[in-house]
């Protein structure tokens, strides 16, 4: 199959005028088999594997822009991804879009909607949220269905503490403590959190715990080392005011290690009323 699609999407293509339209995709995926999102040469991505699949089906190049680029093993539900279309791809009937792209991406990666904006919309910089979701499994027992969504944490943690902690996260601050350090050289480290909060859940039957945290945008590892640092709180080897302290820092040094990427799911992105429009037969 990867053969297929590797030959077909080679070329020749025709030359085509872009339509004043963007094609909107929101897919999901199992991150676990892929190196991350961004496209890299010779290495399996999901951005690699969403090209291929349109150049197949729409046999010319394209350029793909997602809402938020996710690490190696970082699961999402709701990725959106933007395309520039012509006015041939415009008037594709669903049905044909939908299936065509099925067949031909893998199992890991699905088409959850399509839709149709204006031309020059991005999913990414046309995005005013984003909301990530991290399970955490606790106690003795060791999870089974959950177990590459989730981290096991063996003993209970203290909610109520993490939650206390947590609330120092909210508001528009810099999170150079919480970011990777090699990603923050040179680069702001200010970002807007607009909420947080844990709650309890059933997954695939099993009981776990949901760290929720919505942003206008985050940095490299950024909510994976917060929880990471949550956990701390949780364990009782940190006081909930340690997490402000963190933050007043700035150093990626102050803060907790990085929780393991398979509890981490890109679940919601937040765009203006009437931006994307279905795509009809």
């Amino acid at each position: 199959m990867q053969e297929r699609i590797d030959a077909a999407a080679s070329g020749p293509w025709p030359e085509r005028e872009l339509l004043d339209a963007t094609m909107v995709l929101k897919v999901a995926y199992d991150g676990a088999p892929f190196a991350g999102f961004a496209e890299q040469p010779g290495i399996p991505t999901v951005a690699g594997e969403l090209r291929r699949a349109l150049e197949t089906l729409l046999r010319r190049p394209v350029e793909i822009t997602c809402a938020g680029r996710t690490d190696a093993g970082v699961h999402a539900q709701a990725q959106y991804v933007s395309i520039p279309v012509t006015a041939e791809e415009l008037a594709m009937p669903r049905r044909r879009l939908v299936r065509g792209l099925t067949a031909l991406l893998p199992d890991e990666v699905a088409l959850r909607e399509a839709y149709r904006a204006e031309r020059g919309f991005s999913a990414r910089f046309d995005a005013r949220s984003r909301s990530y979701r991290y399970r955490i499994v606790t106690g003795d027992l060791r999870p089974l269905l959950l177990r590459g969504y989730a981290w096991w944490q063996r003993g209970a943690l203290n909610v109520d503490a993490m939650e206390e902690a947590a609330q120092a996260l909210v508001g528009e601050q810099d999170f150079k403590s919480f970011c990777k350090a090699s990603s923050a050289v040179g680069k702001p480290t200010c970002r807007n959190v607009i909420s947080v909060g844990f709650a309890h859940e059933d997954a695939l039957g099993e009981r776990c715990l949901a760290f929720d945290i919505t942003g206008s945008s985050f940095l490299h590892s950024m909510v994976r080392t917060v929880v990471g640092s949550l956990v701390e709180v949780g364990r009782g080897h940190r006081d909930p005011a340690w997490i402000a302290e963190v933050l007043a820092a700035r150093d990626r040094r102050a803060a907790g290690s990085c929780a393991p990427a398979r509890g981490l799911m890109f679940m919601a992105v937040d765009y203006a009323a009437g931006s994307l429009s279905p795509w009809e037969d």
